[in-house]
Order: structure tokens, then sequence, then C-alpha cells
């Protein structure tokens, strides 16, 4: 009977891991003569730990990744020329509470996007709220909610996120209305919330995607504004993957019979 009301009770409470772990803690801590303050130590020590697992887990869920890739597996040795140790600085999350932003530059298939999700990963991991969004399907929910009346309710929701994340900036030109939206959203969070960005454009290069040269350098002059700048140089990783499980070389471009 006492066992089933404790029961009961830590269920009440909240507790699952005292109820999952007292009988196996009980008897070791008998087992090994323990105090009643060590005995319940360890039990709170086992709900603190998985109430932080299931935080985790909620927030990681929150961000909205469309994939999980950690820094632990990117392999910097194909790219010597990128700071390994300013990324795992970043990784501590310092940046965050200081509303500064990391872009990542580079040609396609050089890990931009992994650095990104291993970065906002480790923040998820450090209690912060994340989105990570595709920057060119934000656009288009930027644009459907100005049509439906919904952009300061959309803006006041991403106010809420302490870092975003826009992958893939520049991969599709946006029409006008789209990158005024952008920059829209971009300004509302400037110090406001921390950024990361990847991109292939050089920053000359950004004017072709947005269409406006003056607001293109209105939002390079927020987006850079205290501002962690990473460069990706090098072959891309896909590609060389690729090669070195089919070393065929890739067919030749077809060219046009000759006229006779």
């Amino acid at each position: 009977m006492s066992e089933w009301l404790l029961e009961t009770y830590l269920k009440t409470l909240h507790l699952p891991m005292f109820g999952q772990y007292y009988r196996q803690l009980a008897g070791e801590a008998a087992q090994a003569q323990l105090s009643y303050e060590r005995y319940l130590l360890a039990l709170a020590e086992q709900e603190v730990a998985q109430r932080e697992r299931n935080r985790q887990a909620q927030c990681i869920k929150a961000a909205r990744f469309p994939l999980l890739k950690e820094l632990a597996d990117f392999d910097f040795r194909v790219l010597p020329t990128l700071n390994k140790q300013v990324i795992l600085e970043l990784a501590q999350g310092g940046y965050i509470p200081r509303h500064e932003a990391v872009l990542l530059l580079g040609n396609p298939g050089l890990g931009k996007t992994h650095i990104a999700t291993g970065l906002a990963l480790a923040a998820c991991r450090q209690g912060y709220r994340v989105r990570f969004y595709n920057t060119a399907a934000l656009v288009s929910d930027l644009l459907l909610a100005q049509d439906d009346h919904r952009l300061p309710k959309l803006l006041q929701s991403a106010l809420k996120h302490q870092l975003v994340v826009l992958d893939e900036l520049g991969f599709i030109p946006f029409t006008l209305p789209g990158a005024q939206l952008l920059f829209q959203f971009c300004s509302t969070l400037y110090e406001r919330v921390a950024f990361i960005v990847t991109t292939n454009l050089r920053f000359a290069d950004w004017s072709q995607v947005f269409g406006d040269e003056r607001l293109t350098a209105a939002l390079l002059d927020r987006l850079t504004h205290h501002a962690h700048i990473l460069e990706f140089r090098g072959e891309s990783y896909r590609l060389r993957e690729r090669l070195q499980h089919d070393p065929t070389p890739l067919p030749a471009p077809a060219t046009a019979p000759t006229a006779l």
C-alpha cells in the first residue's frame, strides 16, 4: 500500500525519474551505507538530468533543423584555411547574448550548412531559443504573411528567438517585394537576435539577388555590424566524396555537330 501511494505521489509531483530509480538507488545506497541525504541527492540528480535532456530535445525540435549535423563530425582537415579554433569558440555561444552575427561565405558544397547547424545545435543545448530557416522559404512565408495581414505577428514571433539561422541566402534571386520583406525581417531582429547566415555570394554580388543596391547596402550594414565573417575556400565536399566512391570522370558536355 505504501509503495503504491509513493508512486502515486511521485506521479502527482511529476517526478518520473524518482519513480523509475528509487528502488534501484535504495538498494545501492543500503549496500554502500549511504546517508539519506546522499540517496535523495542521487534521485534528484537523475531527475535533473532527465529534465535537461527533455529541454534540449524540445529546443532542438522547435528549431526545425532539416538535418542534424554535429560540429564533431566536420572534417576540418579538408579546409585548412578555415579557422577551427574560431568556430569552437563560437560554439560556446558568447556571440548570442551580444546579438552578433556569424556569416559563412563560400562556394556550394564546402560545409557551410553543416557548420551553421552544428553551431545552432550547440546553442540549443545551452538553452537558447533557436530557429533555422531556409532563406527562400522564409521569404515565401513573409510574402504569404503580408498577404494574410499576419506580418506583424510573424515578426513579433521571430523576436522570441535568440538565434536565427538564414541558410542558403542568395541561391534564388528575390522579387523586390520579397527582398524588402527580408530586409524588414532582418532590421526588426537587428541587435535584438543573433544571426547565422550561410551564402555562396561575395558581398559585392548581393545586389544581384536583392535587385536594389540601396536596400542591399543597408542589409549588409546591419548583418556585418559586430559580425564574425568566415570564408570557406576549397573543393566541394560532395564532389570530393563522389570521386572517392566513383573515380570515373564526369562526362564532358555535348558539343554541337560541325556543319558540313
